[in-house]
């Protein structure tokens, strides 16, 4: 394994602009300004100057991101930059890969949940009772399945869904949940 090189000079204040970026655009944190980025890591910069940074450095990001690049795309996306005219510098680069590597994950969860516009099932419980009481004698007895969803989304209070089958409404749902199965099997099958 490699010793890791020390970084060059300059590539602290990258770094928090990149991370000042992704806390802004994709964790919600509304507090962070261009004002505030540039006063804290390029107090010396003109607001102009800051200004061509901070649009250069989030649209890298943004291309990133968007695609979800994995390590190989990253670095030839980011050669490509270094070689473009009034691209990025290799130092910058090198702070850019290394950023996205550490913060991939978070970025993609980040983005995936911004882009979900409904609830999603966070949990579901069952259990099988027998009915001990029934308005029809030949009822009571029988199986029933009771089933809890917890429906919501991230960061908003959940809604809870209470659903109850007997045999022949948990058969149907079985062979509705096995015909969505195939549906997506044959979707994400490569041909």
């Amino acid at each position: 394994m490699a010793a890791e090189q020390p970084q060059p000079e300059g590539s602290k204040p990258l770094s928090g602009l990149l991370s000042g970026i992704a806390q802004a655009t994709y964790y919600g944190h509304a507090g962070i300004t261009e004002e505030l980025l540039r006063g804290q890591l390029y107090p010396e910069a003109a607001p102009h100057e800051f200004r061509a940074l901070l649009a250069k450095m989030s649209g890298v990001l943004k291309s990133v991101a968007s695609a979800d690049m994995d390590l190989n795309q990253l670095e030839a996306f980011l050669t490509a930059q270094t070689k473009k005219q009034g691209g990025i510098t290799a130092d910058q680069a090198a702070v850019i890969a290394k950023f996205w590597k550490n913060h991939r994950t978070k970025i993609r969860e980040s983005l995936i949940n911004q882009s979900r516009w409904d609830n999603t099932l966070k949990n579901m419980n069952w259990r099988v009772d027998l009915k001990s009481q029934s308005r029809h004698v030949d009822q009571i007895n029988t199986p029933v399945a009771i089933v809890e969803m917890e429906l919501g989304k991230n960061g908003q209070e959940s809604e809870f869904l209470c659903l109850e089958f007997d045999e022949a409404k948990v058969n149907q749902m079985l062979k509705k949940l096995s015909e969505i199965e195939e549906s997506i099997t044959a979707l994400t099958q490569t041909t």
